[in-house]
C-alpha cells in the first residue's frame, strides 16, 4: 500500500476520533438532556462515518475491490441515529424533562408534550379491514 493511502486512511481515522471525542465531551459537559442528546448524535455520526470511510478505503486497497459492508453500516447508522434521537427527545418532552431557561422555543414544550397521537377515523379502519 502506498504512503499516500496510509496518510489518507490515517487522516480519516484522526478526523473520526476527533468527532467521537467531541461528542463524548459534549455528552459529559453539556447542562441539560436536550443539549446532551444533540452532541453525541451529530458528532458521533460524523465520527463513526469517518472511521467507516477509512475502513472502506483500507479494505478496497488491500483486497483490490470495493467493500460494501462499511457502506451498508454507514447507511444504517445515518438512518437510525436521527430517528432514535428524535424519539428520545419526544419521550423527554412527554415526560416533561426540564429545559434550560435560555432554551429557544421553550414556551412550546408544554403544547408539544400535550399533543396526542392522531387516531384514524373508524370508517377508515373498516375500509382498511375490508381491503
Amino acid at each position: 500500500m502506498t504512503d499516500v493511502m496510509n496518510y489518507l486512511v490515517a487522516g480519516w481515522l484522526v478526523m473520526g476520533g476527533f468527532f467521537v471525542f467531541v461528542g463524548s465531551l459534549g455528552l459529559a459537559k453539556l447542562p441539560d438532556f436536550f443539549t446532551r442528546l444533540h452532541a453525541p448524535t451529530k458528532a458521533t455520526t460524523l465520527g463513526i462515518g469517518s472511521v467507516l470511510v477509512a475502513s472502506m478505503l483500507l479494505t478496497s486497497v488491500r483486497d483490490g475491490g470495493f467493500s460494501v459492508y462499511e457502506l451498508v453500516i454507514s447507511l444504517f447508522l445515518f438512518i437510525t441515529a436521527p430517528v432514535s434521537a428524535h424519539m428520545m427527545a419526544k419521550a423527554a418532552l412527554h415526560k416533561k424533562i426540564a429545559m434550560l431557561e435560555r432554551t429557544k422555543n421553550r414556551d412550546m414544550a408544554p403544547r408539544i408534550a400535550a399533543q396526542k397521537t392522531p387516531r384514524p377515523e373508524p370508517e377508515a379502519e373498516e375500509k382498511a379491514a375490508k381491503a
